[in-house]
């Protein structure tokens, strides 16, 4: 059997399949441990399972790594993922590290790297990909690449010892935010905070929505105040309400003060609500459009890449002012119902105002059975002079009547759990 090599970077996100084809879940990351006078070791994967929960499979269990999937024997321990000492995680600590090349050239970073299945079957850490500095003045140079064996290079680091954030960073650019979140908090504590310091802003605040709130607490309190303020500019309204209720309500004014004076007071009209209210539950900023605007107008809004894809389902038509609280609320025109219609037809002509929409005060429970009741992914919030104060939407809901914990722990699947018959793989199961 000839040697078979996989780089890492590109084996991340990879689908994990049973042997019936059923599939179990993504790859996250690859572990190895060191070796005294030989490449480290692979002694399994971290796979990412429904519910999100990162489990370990050991390299034993992988049948196959071909095509861009994992095949494994089926067997699958569900017990959350937890690192060990003289465990490293390729992606997350191996990846961005400095080395020095043995002969003399110099000093560069591992941008990849390469495991290698050898003729027993096991998995070691082969050749690396690398990237030397750069020689260009240009700030949009990049220093040329090279590969390497593992022998032919030392580490500038201590075995173990994490690579830069800026590089580990880079690795999450491709995650949706509710991945991001889960990664992020699989990280150890300081790890945590030294990368969330390093993401943009947009992306920490896509993430801690994301998050349970108790960990947004955390983090965000672990950010300088200006930071902080920041990133409650980049959330959306509702959840930095929810996260600003959560802390006392001196610091919150704090926090407050050092936001953008618009956004500040979207979230101050937001915090006058109970959190279990339709007033505590919505969103200030649904789209609002006058009865002359048109089909057009109205798609070409919800077009927009930043909209969340539940309140892109509806327009609200109202009297002016058309940000809220907006003039007299006038009706609804969801987004399947413009689609009929030619683009030049004004809004007006087919508002849908049969539906009620919810007073502030409305509760959670009768938020939710609206929705289910009308099959509606959105509904608008009106004050006593119904004028229309925001939009709650299906998630929104779910997120309240879900378990406090549901972000964290997904369902548990009951799974034998076998010991290896890989005699050279250590300790894990």
């Amino acid at each position: 059997m000839s040697t078979q090599r996989v780089f890492v970077a590109r084996l991340s996100g990879c689908s994990v399949f049973d042997p019936a084809g059923d599939r179990l879940g993504k790859v996250r990351d690859v572990v190895v441990i060191y070796r005294k006078d030989d490449p480290p070791r692979v002694i399994g994967l971290v796979i990412e399972i429904p519910g999100r929960r990162h489990v370990f499979v050991s390299i034993g269990r992988v049948t196959s790594i071909a095509m861009g999937q994992v095949i494994t024997t089926g067997l699958i321990n569900v017990r959350r993922f937890q690192q060990r000492g003289g465990e490293v995680r390729v992606m997350a600590e191996l990846l961005g590290r400095k080395v020095y090349l043995n002969d003399g050239s110099g000093t560069a970073v591992i941008e990849d790297v390469a495991i290698e299945r050898n003729r027993l079957g096991e998995w070691d850490v082969g050749q690396v990909f690398l990237r030397r500095p750069r020689t260009s003045a240009s700030p949009f140079a990049k220093g040329p690449t090279t590969f390497a064996a593992w022998q032919e290079i030392r580490e500038q680091q201590n075995p173990g010892e994490a690579q830069s954030a800026e590089q580990l960073v880079a690795t999450y650019s491709d995650l949706k935010p509710a991945d991001l979140a889960n990664t992020l908090l699989d990280l150890p504590e300081d790890r945590l905070i030294e990368v969330a310091e390093e993401l943009p802003d947009d992306r920490l605040a896509d993430a801690l929505e994301e998050m349970p709130e108790e960990e947004q607490v955390h983090i965000l309190e672990a950010l300088g105040d200006e930071r902080a303020a920041d990133i409650l500019d980049a959330m959306e309204p509702d959840d930095a309400a929810d996260l600003l209720g959560q802390l006392p309500e001196e610091r919150s004014e704090e926090l407050l003060d050092l936001m953008e004076p618009e956004e500040a007071e979207d979230v101050r009209a937001l915090l006058k609500y109970r959190p279990d209210t339709a007033g505590g539950l919505m969103t200030s900023e649904p789209i609002v459009l006058s009865a002359d605007a048109t089909v057009a107008e109205a798609l070409a809004l919800i077009r927009r890449h930043e909209l969340h894809p539940a309140l892109a389902a509806a327009v609200f038509v109202t009297l002016p002012p058309y940000e809220t609280p907006t003039g007299r609320l006038l009706g609804t025109v969801h987004f399947q119902r413009m689609l009929r219609y030619p683009p030049h037809e004004r809004l007006g002509a087919i508002i849908d105002d049969t539906l009620d929409p919810l007073p502030a005060s409305a509760t959670a429970p009768e938020v939710a059975r609206l929705l289910a009741s009308y099959n509606l992914v959105s509904v608008p919030v009106v004050d006593q002079a119904h004028r229309l104060v925001g939009a709650v939407s299906v998630d929104d809901v779910l997120d309240y009547l879900l378990p406090d914990d549901w972000r964290s722990h997904g369902e548990e699947i009951p799974a034998p759990t076998v010991p290896t018959t890989t005699a050279s793989i250590p300790r894990r199961s």
